[in-house]
């Protein structure tokens, strides 16, 4: 519970909404009521965006969780040193918008798999607790607290290729960035999608921003024949200043890319999918997972599957970083029905080169949903399915042990839901081919120790807590039980939702 105190301090800050007549929409401003004290600590004038940048095989250094019952996605843990840290992220920020989709709203898992299909750059829209705690008290829990770019109104990624007029375009002369574009009329830029009066951001996935003239002119001649360019338009410009945005690369939308990821949809055949899944280092030296041995006449063959294909994503769910094993079960685990993103070597390279997630510029840009509806989430409570029959013993018979080791996310592949009363604690989700699902583990399945702790007293929510910390192996003595008896565990109204571990991010 709030200190009263703390809530007092808290009602001096209100939201307000301005509108503004050019972007027609309305912006939310968290202000400052007069009397407020500048030392105060709940002091936070409106959401903050925080861009977000990882390298190869290393994390954005957060972890996420969601809180059951309340608005938003909680920061629960930012990792020194880490890109987070530097970019201001902070413990109880709840997370608004992922790059331009507004989340709060969105399940914890769709939450999980917008950031990871980001590839290695973010950028997040977050707001401090107290201060989202105060807008949602004042305005309700469907008010619309995250500033977001208009329709079409987005920075462009330009792929240019020379022609005998060169690129068709020059660079503004300074000293140092910012640079603005010229454009030749007819020119390669300008048929590539480059807007009049752009503003140059990137050069082949690097900022110019602390580039000198000298430095860029250098950098554009080293391309060759191509070049690929991160442009703003000024009414993106003018629209992101008006928000506070920052004119990042996850935010963009492709222009006359030379690659895309493409979306294979295979039905089983009698033979198999036909093609090989091999883990192996890709083009940059990255490992991943690539289809080999497409089978001519099979599904994957006629789906447009080819040989050297890197497998980006199942179910539009990101494979990145997951070990040869876990890819083939969640391959597996969609049935006789797959669907999967790929992109082939050329364009692999590519987006390895612009440093964004080949995800962000799918034909569709509505990926595929898991028919699970989650993957690889840890031990974050999920709610109690509703069943209707509930004539089971409230006892939980026999017991067995699992021990588990977390998986290329940290998390241990399943969810945990917590009661009031009876057997306290038990497994409401089991993410397939994850550490849990291996060790056996099923839904309904009740816990009975962890690490050799009994549970159903009073220190297990801090216990629980400190989870992601202990060492692995994981050991949890269970009980099975039916699922058809989840509900009559559960008094109604006697629920407790547990915020118990998280997904690092």
């Amino acid at each position: 519970m709030e200190k009263a105190a703390d809530l007092q301090d808290a009602a001096s800050l209100t939201l307000k909404f301005k509108f503004n007549p050019k972007l027609g929409i309305d912006n939310p401003v968290l202000s400052l009521a007069e009397d407020h004290d500048p030392s105060d600590p709940w002091s936070l004038e409106r959401p903050r965006f925080c861009l977000l940048s990882k390298e190869k095989g290393k994390s954005f250094g957060f972890h996420l969780q969601q809180e059951l019952g309340r608005a938003g996605h909680v920061v629960c843990r930012v990792d020194p040193g880490t890109s987070a840290q530097r970019q201001g992220l902070q413990e109880g920020d709840r997370i608004l918008a992922v790059n331009n989709d507004v989340v709060e709203h969105e399940d914890y898992a769709v939450v999980v798999r917008r950031i990871r299909a980001s590839g290695p750059r973010v950028l997040l829209t977050v707001l401090a607790r107290h201060a989202h705690d105060v807008a949602r008290a004042q305005l309700g829990e469907d008010a619309h607290l995250c500033p977001t770019l208009g329709p079409g109104v987005r920075p462009r990624l330009c792929h240019i290729v020379k022609d005998e007029g060169g690129f068709g375009f020059g660079v503004t002369h300074g000293n140092q960035g910012p640079f603005w574009l010229v454009l030749s009329t007819g020119g390669a830029a300008e048929r590539a999608g480059v807007p009049p009066g752009a503003r140059l951001l990137e050069v082949n996935g690097v900022s110019v921003e602390k580039l000198t003239h000298n430095q860029l002119t250098r950098k554009l001649w080293q391309s060759g024949q191509q070049v690929t360019l991160l442009v703003a338009g000024p009414e993106v410009e003018e629209q992101c200043r008006q928000l506070g945005l920052p004119l990042a690369a996850p935010l963009a939308e492709g222009w006359a890319l030379p690659n895309k990821p493409r979306c294979l949809h295979l039905e089983k055949g009698p033979q198999g999918f036909g093609f090989l899944l091999r883990e192996e280092k890709g083009p940059d030296g990255r490992p991943g997972q690539f289809l080999w041995e497409v089978d001519p006449g099979l599904p994957a063959k006629k789906a447009g599957m080819q040989a050297g294909d890197r497998l980006v994503a199942v179910a539009g769910e990101s494979v990145e970083g997951l070990g040869h094993e876990e890819t083939v079960s969640r391959i597996q685990a969609q049935g006789s029905c797959v669907s999967l993103i790929v992109v082939d070597p050329e364009a692999d390279r590519f987006f390895s080169m612009v440093r964004l997630s080949p995800l962000l510029f799918l034909e569709n840009t509505e990926a595929p949903a898991s028919p699970q509806g989650s993957s690889s989430a840890s031990l974050v409570e999920t709610e109690v399915p509703s069943l209707e029959d509930t004539g089971v013993p409230s006892v939980p018979l026999g017991s067995r042990q699992c021990f588990l080791y977390p998986g290329p996310g940290g998390g241990y592949g399943f969810r945990l839901s917590c009661v009031a009363s009876g057997p306290r604690l038990f497994i409401s989700q089991v993410t397939p081919g994850g550490s849990a699902a291996r060790a056996g583990l099923q839904v309904g399945d009740v816990i009975l120790e962890v690490n050799g702790y009994p549970v159903g007293g009073e220190n297990d929510l801090e216990r629980l807590q400190q989870l992601p910390e202990a060492e692995p192996p994981l050991c949890l003595k269970l009980a099975a039980r039916s699922l058809r008896g989840l509900e009559a565990w559960i008094p109604t109204g006697a629920a407790e939702d547990w915020a118990l571990a998280s997904d690092l991010l």
